[in-house]
């Protein structure tokens, strides 16, 4: 599934929970918001390898990086708050073991429809949020040359991720203010096996570890509220 085909679909059902839970007698109203931030990144292990460098990778992780993106909500009540959020994040991938290697450029796009609880008066000049995100993370392909000079592509994906959030709006002036928060999303990638698991009913069957990329955003920005 492409970026835009995503992106289309998040701010479609972002519309209809918007228009479905609306208060009639409560004027809306909308917030729009860029952001810039730092991401510290982690992936997920797998087995062990013996590359041709010498060293033995076991993990793949994405470098912390630099981070932007954007947030429209509307006001369905006084406090609560329905939306789309959309980040983005260009970093590069690393490989870890027994050595730390970067083999490419690796660009990680977020898509959520959002419910936001924001505390106090809706004029308030600081107001504290709290939020709750579903949605994709989408992983970009990554291009890479081994130290031989063959050169290759790891296809990238899309995965189901929710995100959560708490910070501060801070509103000098009616209708401009800035914000400042944390956002972790954890991404599902994959399940391991961890054992077996017995029981007289259904037998014995195997049991699976999930692995979650996360990603831990520190993010401030620009609020325009209309």
């Amino acid at each position: 599934m492409s970026q835009t085909v995503i992106l289309r679909k998040g701010l479609f059902l972002a519309a209809a929970f918007v228009l479905a839970t609306a208060h009639p007698a409560f004027a809306q109203r909308v917030e729009l918001s860029g952001i810039l931030g730092w991401t510290f990144s982690d992936g997920v292990s797998g087995a062990s390898v013996l590359a041709a460098d010498g060293n033995v990778y076991d993990r793949m992780d994405p470098k912390d990086s630099f981070s932007w993106g954007f947030s429209v909500g509307v006001y369905a009540t006084p406090n609560v708050e329905v939306g789309f959020l959309m980040g983005r994040q260009e970093s590069n991938l690393e490989i870890d073991g027994t050595a730390t290697t970067e083999i490419g450029s690796l660009d990680t796009s977020t898509y959520h429809g959002y419910v936001a609880y924001n505390f106090g008066e809706s004029d308030a000049v600081v107001r504290p949020y709290l939020l709750i995100g579903f949605g994709a993370t989408n992983y970009g392909s990554v291009d890479f040359r081994t130290p031989g000079g063959v050169t290759g592509t790891i296809d990238g994906g899309t995965q189901f991720s929710s995100t959560w959030g708490a910070g501060v709006k801070v509103f000098p002036s009616p209708n401009v203010g800035a914000r400042f928060g944390v956002r972790w999303t954890p991404t599902y990638i994959k399940s391991d096996a961890a054992g077996w698991w017995c029981d007289p009913f259904w037998g014995c069957y195997v049991v699976g570890s999930a692995q979650y990329s996360n990603q831990w955003e520190l993010n401030g920005g620009l609020t325009i509220r209309f």
